[in-house]
């Protein structure tokens, strides 16, 4: 029995293309900047994010790290989403780490924080005060269905942080997936930003890894901040080699993984005893809810079944789809769920 994981697209494996990529990896020491396949993937980072520059780091939470330690100095405060990856789910980072403040505003449903408060929340100078020194924005916004951050939002966000002079950086975990769904190139979509992280280990489907992009000063800061956390890797092109596949080849089948999720919740829609919303299913992730019962003993028993996913709050769960899955397991889930709740 196929066993049909949706917890998160973080559980893909790579296709057989990236395996051979690796195998056949030209390799180097990329702490000396010495590995060829390493500076390709940066060099094709950076060009498709219309950055400067950008820099290979281990993972997601780190890159996000890395670039608030790049913009901030210790005592600084930035403005992020009280549903961010980087407020919850990051470990406290930015602040054992970086001694950076945070300051948690309000996410919206579909993601946005409301531009009042974002210009209420930036301090006047004032001793009693942390400077705000940086805005944090998601897209997609993965506690907020998944939704993309329309071009016109970061605009005016942009706005705001150059009256201000204040940088923005966007955690672009799923940066392809809101380019996918807004028909909109990434590089449009982080044009106003001063950095941009994105992963390579979710939708794009390679084993590791996540690039961190921006100017060539951000950049250069950012190399010697990563080898102090200890993200300095040697012969690391055997990542990169499979980021380049990714890239290449993973970026436009993300729509099938944003088709298999509405197929998730449109037939969720139609089975008694749980929920969904069609119009916030944006992207590859969906939210449904259980109308009674906190739904623990659901999640075991389709767990039993071969089944996967997440209760994230009692009554509340998240499925994510991603490369692996198909139309027919999303059937077998729907089919499934159907039985349990019967």
């Amino acid at each position: 029995m196929k066993k049909i994981d949706l917890r998160s697209d973080t559980v893909t494996l790579p296709s057989q293309a990236m395996k051979t990529a690796i195998s056949h990896a030209i390799l180097g020491d990329d702490v000396f900047g010495e590995d060829p396949t390493v500076n390709e993937l940066q060099n094709l980072a950076a060009e498709i994010t219309g950055k400067e520059a950008a820099l290979l780091v281990p993972s997601g939470t780190m890159a996000n790290l890395v670039s608030v330690m790049s913009h901030c100095d210790r005592g600084t405060e930035i403005i992020l989403g009280d549903q961010s990856h980087t407020f919850l789910y990051e470990g406290g980072g930015i602040s054992a780490y970086g001694g950076v403040h945070s300051r948690q505003l309000k996410n919206q449903r579909d993601g946005t924080i409301e531009l009042h408060d974002l210009r209420n929340a930036i301090r006047s100078k004032d001793d009693h005060f942390p400077e705000t020194a940086l805005i944090c924005l998601e897209n997609t916004h993965n506690r907020c269905f998944g939704a993309p951050l329309s071009l016109n939002y970061i605009k005016s966000v942009a706005e705001i942080a150059e009256e201000h002079e204040l940088k923005i950086h966007i955690d672009g975990a799923r940066i392809f997936n809101a380019s996918v769904s807004l028909n909109i190139p990434v590089k449009e979509l982080v044009n106003n930003a001063d950095s941009v992280s994105f992963c390579l280990s979710k939708g794009l489907s390679a084993p590791v890894g996540s690039l961190l992009c921006g100017n060539h000063k951000f950049i250069g800061k950012a190399r010697r901040i990563r080898k102090s956390l200890g993200g300095g890797m040697r012969q690391a092109g055997i990542i990169a080699a499979a980021g380049l596949e990714a890239l290449g080849t993973m970026i436009e089948r993300l729509k099938d993984d944003h088709n298999h999720a509405v197929m998730l919740a449109e037939g969720i829609q139609n089975i008694s005893g749980i929920y969904t919303n069609l119009n916030d299913i944006h992207t590859n992730i969906v939210y449904f809810e259980k109308k009674t019962g906190n739904g623990q003993a659901l999640v075991e028993r389709m767990a039993n079944s071969g089944v996967l996913f997440f209760r994230i709050s009692p009554g509340r769960f998240r499925m994510v789809t991603h490369y692996g899955i198909t139309s027919e397991d999303i059937d077998r889930v729907l089919k499934l769920l159907e039985d349990e709740l019967s």
